[in-house]
This record gives C-alpha cells, structure tokens and sequence, in this order.
C-alpha cells in the first residue's frame, strides 16, 4: 500500500515542546512578576499615607489640642493668682506651660504639611502673650496681697490672647484638613490596592487561560489527534493515516508511528501472501497425506500379500529339497529367505513408523510404571535368555498415548539386551522432575554408544555394526525420537556416560500427576 502524502505542517512544526512549554511557563511568571511589583507598590504607598496619618497628622492634632488646652490653664493660672496672690494659684499656669512646650515639641516634629508657618505664628503669638501679659501680671503681684486692679490692660491682655487662640484655631484647622486629606489619600490607597489585587487576579486568570489554550492547541491536540488515530489503525482501519499537525516531536513522533503503520501493512501484505500459499501447501500436503495412506494401504495390503507369497515358497523350497541340491542351491534359497523375511520386518517397521502421530490415540493420565511393566513383560524371553537386570525406578503419572509410550520403554529395554557386553545386563529406568517436564534416564552397562554417533543413532534405518552380529533393523531409537517428540518432548544420548550407554528423554509437565506410584 503506497505512503499516504504527508499533510503541509503548520509554524508549530517549527517549534519543540520544551519551546512551548517554556512560553507556558513563562508567561505566567512574568505576570506573578508584574503583579508583585505593582501590589508592592500599591502596598508602599498605602502603608505611606497611613504611616502619615497615624504617626504625623492625628498626633499632631492631639499635640495642637494639648495646645489649646494648656494655653486655656495658663490664662486662668495667670487670672486667679493676680486677683488672689495665692502662689498656688500658679499651678495650673505652671501646668500649660508644659503642656505648650511638649505640644510645641510635638507639632515641630510632626511636620505636618502645611502646618509650619502657622506653627510659627502660633509661637510668636504665645511669645507675645507671654512677655506682654502673663509674666508682668505675675511680677506685678505682692505675694498674699491680692490686687482689685490689673496690672496690665485686660483689654490688651484678652486681644492679645485672643490672637493666641485664633491662631491655635487656624494651626488645628490646617491639621483638620490635612486629616481629612490624608484620609481620603488612604481610602484612594486602599481602593487602588483593592482594584490592583482584582486586575492581578484577571491577568493570572487570563494568563492561565492563555496558557491551557496554547498548550490545549499545541501539545494536548495533536496528541489526542494521534490518539484517536492510533485506536483507529488499531481497529482494523489500516489505510487511516497517522500524520499529525504539532509541535517538532509530536510531529516526528506522527511520521515515526505512520512509517510504523506502513511498514506493518506492507508486512501484512506479505503475511496474506505468504498465507495464501501456505494455504496452497497446507492443500498440497493434504493431497500428500492421502496419498501416504493410501501407500500405507498398498504396503500394508498388497504388497504385504505377495511379500508373504515369496517368502512362504522360499521357505516351502527350503524344507522340501533342503539338502537335495547342492550347497551352493542351498545357500541361494537361504539368501531369499532371509532377504524375504527381512524386507517384510522393514514394510512393517515403516508402516509403524508412519502411523506415529498420524494414527492419533487418545492422551489419557496413564501410571508409567504400569507401562514400563507391561513393556518388560512383552521381552521376558529376552530378558531371561540374557539373565537381564531390568530395575524401573518409581515413574509418574502422565497424560500421554500409553501405546506410543510402551512402545518406548520397549524399545529402548530391547535396545539395552540387545547391544550387552560380556558381564550380565544391568539396566535401570528413573525419572526426576524439572520446572517444566520430566527426565527420564535409561543407563545400561552395554557397550555404548561412540560420542561420534548421538545424532545418527536416532535416524531411522541407521545402523553401527553390521546385520549378522546384531539383528534389528535400526528403526527403534528413531521410532521413540520421533514418539518423544510427539509428545512435546526431547531425547538424547549422554555423551559423558562411559559405563555404557544411557538414553535420555523429557515428557512435559502438563496433564501429569504429582503422585508417584509404586
């Protein structure tokens, strides 16, 4: 299937991830930026004005009051000592003084805007009253003898207070209105604060905003887009394309998954191809299977019936004029006899061949030790004609074609008499259990197997001495290879063995038995 044509990519192809995630990141750090630049100084000039308010203007009106009233005690100080020439009558006028010199202190260091050069008025006025009237009103006084007359013009005396106290109330009217100046300043500093925080809070709202957008149209898009491309692909629609529209490795990240998706539709392609002609093979050795059994049943029939003729009037010619011909007659009716006898063995040991996992036997949980027995039974006459020692260790139960198996032990037991040395047969069948399977061992005391020949005493037909020192034909290890193998299993010779020889083969775990039985 031809690539699809790759879609024209945007400006975010240009762009990496790690480029527009720091634009999200940064965008909302600029704005927390000017956000904390601007509330400080909101905060700043807040904290100003009441800084002003609470330790400039509203203390130096209570100084301006401590003034009023402590010029108020001197006056009427200044008034009962005259009339009266009682020195305590002096206390109160003492009293104001101070006062007036701690309000003093405190409006001069107030500096209250506005408030200085009435401050100063405010002083030379007290002054004025200070030389002018109260202090000859006290010199002028005997002490314990009161005067009916003032010393100085009461008329004077009160102009000249009267300007003291005007000026106090200019001083406190000035302070006033920078009060209520000050106050409206702080009510204006507060609103602004209140309407920085608001504009702060939808500057990060929008940046946030902004943000999700960028990255909703840049990263989270493009990734669903492949997303839901990929479950399409997944679904079984294969010519659906990949290519998404992103930022530089989502974009790649497209290609690579839709190069990906074309490489398994080719590869899918070919799987169909190469199906196809399985399918065609699959036919082929159906076709090659029916006419193996139909050649089964030629061999096992038809050929089998003259094969028998052949040997059976050989043998009738040798017992009938055995002796009658010469020797080398004789000789010639034994080669046919036997040449007979053993082409009928091979068709037979064929025909067994073959039918070994194509003639299918029901697996069924089966006692191996009953089937190893019944195996050594079948070779009793073997068994005591080689004063044999066959031990079979306790072996498992397994699901298996108990005939296939049997066939096994016998083999492989008959294989062990067969090929003995001088001393008496000693023959020994075990079993142990692995992760997976279970091994068997055969080990005889015979004469063994050259390393040489492990892999072609398991070819059928295959022998190592010749035929009139050791009967047999060579099928028996192939036919339990092949057996074995059916089985999900393997078998092989111990090449470090040197008593002898021993056979090794597994059977798979599955459908066994955990319980060995004696």
């Amino acid at each position: 299937m031809p690539a699809e044509t790759e879609p024209p990519q945007s400006g975010l192809a240009r762009l990496r991830v790690a480029q527009v995630l720091g634009f999200a990141t940064l965008l909302p750090l600029v704005v927390v930026g000017v956000a904390i630049v601007v509330g400080i100084i909101a905060l700043a000039h807040q904290s100003s004005v009441r800084d002003e308010l609470v330790n400039r203007v509203q203390p130096a009106a209570l100084a301006a009051q401590s003034l009023d009233t402590g010029l108020v005690n001197q006056e009427t100080g200044v008034r009962g000592y005259e009339l009266a020439a009682i020195p305590s009558f002096l206390q109160p006028y003492r009293l104001g003084r101070q006062q007036e010199r701690q309000a003093l202190a405190k409006l001069r260091r107030s500096r209250v805007v506005g408030t200085q050069a009435v401050l100063v008025e405010v002083a030379a006025s007290i002054t004025m009253w200070q030389r002018r009237v109260a202090s000859p009103a006290i010199a002028g006084v005997t002490l314990g003898h009161p005067r009916t007359t003032a010393t100085v013009d009461a008329e004077h005396g009160k102009r000249l207070f009267d300007q003291v106290r005007r000026s106090i109330a200019a001083l406190q009217l000035d302070i006033a209105q920078r009060q209520s100046h000050v106050k409206s300043e702080l009510d204006g500093a507060a609103r602004t604060s209140v309407i920085t925080l608001i504009a702060i809070a939808i500057a990060l709202l929008v940046s946030v905003i902004v943000v999700a957008l960028t990255l909703r149209r840049t990263v989270t898009r493009p990734l669903d887009e492949l997303t839901d491309s990929s479950r399409v692909v997944a679904g079984g629609e294969l010519s659906h394309s990949l290519l998404v529209d992103g930022p530089l490795e989502i974009a790649q990240l497209g290609r690579d998954v839709e190069a990906m998706r074309e490489r398994l539709v080719r590869e899918l392609e070919a799987s169909q191809a190469a199906r196809a002609q399985l399918g065609a093979t699959a036919a082929e050795l159906e076709r090659s299977n029916a006419e193996l059994e139909q050649f089964a049943y030629v061999a096992s029939h038809d050929l089998q019936e003259p094969l028998r003729k052949v040997t059976s009037f050989c043998q009738m010619l040798q017992d009938r004029y055995g002796g009658q011909l010469d020797e080398r007659a004789d000789q010639y009716i034994a080669f046919a006899v036997d040449g007979a006898t053993r082409m009928q063995q091979l068709i037979n040991d064929l025909l067994a061949f073959s039918r070994v996992g194509r003639v299918r036997h029901p697996h069924e949980l089966v006692d191996l030790n009953a089937l190893a027995g019944a195996a050594l039974a079948d070779l009793d006459e073997a068994v005591a004609a080689a004063h044999a020692n066959v031990v079979i260790d306790d072996l498992p139960s397994l699901s298996v074609e108990a005939p296939l198996i049997r066939s096994v032990f016998a083999n492989l037991i008959a294989n062990a008499i067969k090929f003995r040395g001088e001393a008496s047969p000693e023959i020994r069948i075990t079993a142990r259990r692995r992760e997976q399977d279970w091994l068997f061992e055969c080990t005889d005391n015979g004469i063994g197997i050259e390393p040489q020949y492990a892999d072609r005493v398991f070819v059928i037909f295959q022998r190592l001495h010749a035929r009139d020192r050791y009967e047999g034909t060579g099928i028996g290890l192939a036919m339990c290879r092949k057996i074995v193998e059916y089985h999900g299993g393997e078998i092989w010779l111990d090449t470090a063995y040197t008593g002898g020889a021993r056979i090794l083969f597994t059977l798979p775990l599955e459908g066994h038995s955990d319980t060995m039985v004696a």
